[in-house]
């Protein structure tokens, strides 16, 4: 393999250094699982704490779509910041986050809330640009997928599904729904603050040192520290900014919408998947989504990770994924009318459409197409680009799909949710490569690019 490429660490065995890394990035992305997740578990306890009968439609999305536009900034903004240094301002995600969790216990009103969880929000955006970028770049070739699909595809629903499982614990020692809500929301700092450490502690990345900082002697040492074996790193990336951005600015865009048409379908199927369903089994909407989550959502996702990403492939993964959902949302809408009648049949078809849409939620939902698809020289800025994009989609399930269950009812929903699933297939054949197993300098050309540069000097 050519001088200018980084084969030690890809071709390095997995091991414990790679288990680490997923630890350390991991419990950030549980963070942001359990922070995004927790306000829509409790938002009936919030309102009734503070003494609003019925919420407003503008307030009610402020308050659920405050993170998630915070995280669009964070993202702008850390991605900017990630030029200058990956480890730099790796911790300072999660101590915002874990400030700003505390901070929610004590917000006197609703607006107050609101402008707490845009800031946390801002640190949630941080951690899903350096997290994915941290992992990749540290991870070796065979194991890129398994690296990100823990860290990240599996550890955001554990985060998700802690947050559920602390208040039903909480309800059921008959706390008082103030201070009920008020723990479930700051206990996110517990995570945040216990992984501070080990993230100041996870060494720069070789391909930041050697890439952008100039520093081949940096980038040896943490090659040799990873692999054990000294290999002389590629000669700094001297392209102009705007020029590496030009040459890749469609792969970036492209991913950058496919996870907001993966945003679209999985924040609008939480909407309808537990009022549809757990009323008629005789369920609440948190012991609903912790069932879905112990028998088909997690289980899926640890499967995709270590079994599918790698092997069978980013693209067919998320192709096979999306088209799946939406023939199970054509079936769900079709069986409407009989859940009532036979609930553990929409248990099981919601349960399988679970499945199916885990699979993008592994590729696109785990910021991998962003990392993957964005040379060293702006990789940070790329995946700032997809992470709005993700949270653009999410925004619009806060705000749009409340207002078109009213319009075009439930069936309608469910039925322009498969249209977009279906496109997103198609959107992901189309515009993608097939990412798996391929070094990120092959990915995106850095070899040819250092080699034309090199010749021309």
């Amino acid at each position: 393999m050519a001088a200018s490429s980084f084969s030690a660490i890809d071709e390095a065995k997995f091991k414990a250094f790679h288990w680490r890394a997923i630890l350390t990035t991991g419990l950030g992305v549980f963070c942001d699982g359990y922070d995004l997740s927790s306000i829509g578990i409790v938002l009936p306890l919030v309102i009734a704490s503070f003494g609003i009968a019925k919420i407003g439609g503008l307030e009610s999305a402020m308050l659920a779509a405050s993170a998630l536009v915070g995280a669009a900034v964070g993202a702008l903004i850390f991605g900017i910041l990630g030029q200058k240094g990956r480890k730099r301002f790796y911790g300072l995600d999660v101590f915002l986050m874990g400030v700003m969790a505390i901070a929610q216990a004590f917000a006197p009103n609703l607006e107050w809330l609101i402008a707490i969880r845009f800031v946390l929000g801002i640190g949630i955006g941080a951690d899903y640009v350096l997290s994915p970028t941290i992992m990749a770049e540290h991870s070796n070739r065979a194991d890129r997928g398994r690296t990100i699909g823990l860290g990240f595809g599996v550890m955001w629903p554990l985060g998700a599904f802690a947050a559920g499982l602390l208040n039903l614990l909480l309800a059921g020692v008959g706390l008082s729904h103030d201070l009920q809500w008020r723990i479930v929301l700051a206990a996110g700092a517990v995570p945040a603050f216990a992984v501070l450490y080990l993230r100041r502690q996870m060494p720069e990345t070789a391909r930041y040192l050697a890439r952008i900082a100039a520093d081949p002697g940096a980038a040896l040492e943490v090659i040799q520290s990873i692999t054990g074996q000294p290999e002389t790193p590629p000669a700094h990336d001297t392209r102009p900014f705007g020029q590496v951005f030009a040459q890749h600015a469609r792969v970036i865009f492209s991913a950058a919408l496919l996870w907001l048409l993966f945003d679209i379908v999985i924040y609008s199927g939480i909407l309808f998947g537990p009022s549809l369903i757990a009323k008629s089994l005789g369920l609440g909407p948190i012991e609903f989504t912790l069932l879905m989550a112990v028998l088909f959502s997690i289980p899926s996702t640890v499967f995709y990770a270590f079994f599918a990403l790698d092997k069978f492939g980013r693209k067919r993964l998320q192709v096979c994924g999306f088209v799946a959902a939406a023939i199970l949302l054509v079936a769900f809408a079709m069986l409407k009318q009989n859940l009532s009648a036979v609930p553990l049949l929409g248990l099981l078809v919601f349960g399988l459409y679970t499945i199916a849409i885990n699979g993008p939620a592994s590729v696109s939902g785990a910021g991998i197409l962003g990392v993957e698809l964005s040379p060293t020289r702006i990789r940070t800025v790329g995946q700032s680009i997809t992470v709005v994009g993700g949270r653009t989609g999410a925004s619009i399930s806060a705000f749009l799909f409340p207002l078109l269950f009213t319009h075009i009812g439930e069936v309608g929903v469910i039925a322009l949710l498969a249209c977009v699933a279906l496109l997103g297939a198609v959107c992901t054949q189309l515009l993608v490569p097939e990412t798996a197993g391929v070094a990120l300098e092959t990915l995106n050309n850095d070899d040819l690019a250092q080699a034309a540069t090199a010749a021309a000097e």
